[in-house]
């Protein structure tokens, strides 16, 4: 059974640090690659960042260099370290896990259950 666990969300304050946490288990996690969204109330769910198995990131223009996204392959583990924080990251964010299958674009796709946070101007 695969289960991506999120943690490390809370309430802070404009200006202020989070890192968010997701454990994996149940699958091979350096054979995937790893990401987090997050979805504000009445939008889209959207990309954060993403890491490749073979560390390459990604990350969406609102959050460059305040967000980094790094794994533990030993500890099966991605995290989101989230500085100057704005109530425009408030959202609840997601892990995701992706595996490409084939040339054909078949994936194996996996969800946390998110984790809130909101950030008081």
């Amino acid at each position: 059974q695969v289960v991506l666990v999120e943690s490390g969300g809370g309430l802070v304050q404009a200006g202020d640090s989070l890192r968010l946490s997701c454990a994996a288990s149940g699958i091979a996690f350096s054979a995937y690659n790893m990401g987090w969204y997050r979805q504000a109330p009445g939008k889209q769910r959207e990309l954060v960042a993403s890491i490749t198995g073979d560390g390459i990131t990604n990350y969406a223009d609102s959050v460059k260099g305040r967000f980094t996204i790094s794994t533990d392959n030993a500890k099966n583990t991605v995290y989101l370290q989230m500085n100057s924080l704005n109530p425009g990251d408030t959202a609840i964010y997601y892990c995701n896990a992706v595996r490409i299958l084939n040339i054909g674009g078949q994936r194996r796709v996996y969800w946390g259950q998110g984790t809130q946070v909101t950030v008081s101007s």
